[in-house]
């Protein structure tokens, strides 16, 4: 199959996808949509949102459709690195065997990320960057496509672990969840209090994925939209050469260079699933909220006047 005819391919199954996971999810039209674009380029994502929102049936219904490998993890403060990585135990020949944890999945929801300690949280990062985990010097490769879908809870302060500035950075997309409206919540109590039972169609499969990640990533970026990128995340640094007045005034800390190879490509899949065969400006200014929220570090004068990251982004666009 051609690239063309790929992208065309892509663009209708997106749109079934979509449709498939409405039959559960109502609502959160822009949730899934930048989900499904993390998966498409390979990156993942953290999910910030009160509890009750359905992020939990939101991946688990996301996960059926594309007919991937599904496991939660329920991070608490007890929880150690092997819990969810997995050990070496003893056979009944006294052999070392190894046992997978729930970490060997394609797609895995790491529920509360901010409750456990930052040895558990390291653990999860880097079978999240390397794609694979290390136990007793052996590594063991996860199997592609990997895709890791945290949760945090922002109400929550006490007996937590936030996640460091530098962690966050792995994340590709930070997304927000918020309250269903009137309507919606309407809906959604009128279909959860029913005995009506959805069966959902399997529209990928892992090697479909896959195909689609390579394809995703062939697209041609023209040059003035890679030069606008390097440039929107440039302006986000307050130290940097030339930076405004607005954003020394608002901005501790800019976004650094995994946050423009994120935007090209997020902007390449937002181009990919609305047919488009090259992305262009458009495509990159629609996907800056989820790409930068997480990578802009505000001072306390940002905060004492109400600005939130999504204004700061909004103005430097």
């Amino acid at each position: 199959m051609s690239d063309v005819a790929a992208i065309q391919n892509l663009v209708e199954k997106h749109h079934a996808l979509k449709k498939e996971i409405s039959k559960v999810i109502v609502g959160q039209d822009e949730v899934v949509d930048q989900i499904l674009l993390s998966i498409y380029t390979g990156g993942h994502s953290l999910l910030i949102g009160v509890p009750g929102l359905a992020k939990t049936l939101m991946v688990n219904t996301i996960a059926q459709t594309l007919g991937l490998d599904f496991k939660r993890i329920q991070f608490t403060p007890d929880l150690m690195p092997s819990d969810i990585l997995g050990s070496e135990v003893l056979d009944q020949d006294r052999n070392f065997k190894f046992i997978k944890g729930p970490v060997f999945a394609n797609i895995i929801l790491a529920d509360e990320i901010n409750r456990t300690p930052p040895k558990t949280q390291a653990a999860l990062l880097e079978a999240m960057q390397e794609r694979a985990v290390t136990i007793a010097g052996q590594q063991h490769k996860l199997d592609l496509p990997y895709f890791v879908l945290a949760t945090q809870n922002p109400i929550e302060q006490e007996g937590t672990y936030p996640l460091p500035e530098a962690q966050l950075d792995r994340f590709m997309f930070a997304i927000k969840l918020t309250y269903p409206s009137v309507e919606e919540e309407i809906q959604i109590v009128k279909s959860t209090t029913s005995d009506n039972s959805v069966i959902l169609n399997t529209l990928f499969s892992a090697d479909a994925i896959n195909e689609v990640q390579r394809l995703i990533r062939r697209i041609p970026v023209p040059d003035n939209v890679v030069e606008y990128t390097v440039r929107l995340v440039n302006k986000t640094r307050p130290n940097a050469e030339g930076a405004s007045d607005y954003v020394k005034n608002y901005i501790d800390w800019g976004a650094g260079p995994r946050a423009s190879q994120n935007l090209v490509l997020a902007a390449k899949a937002h181009a990919a699933v609305n047919g488009k065969f090259s992305p262009d400006i458009e495509d990159v200014k629609a996907v800056a909220n989820g790409i930068l929220r997480h990578r802009i570090l505000k001072n306390y004068k940002a905060e004492a006047e109400g600005i939130s990251e999504e204004v700061i982004i909004e103005t430097l666009l």
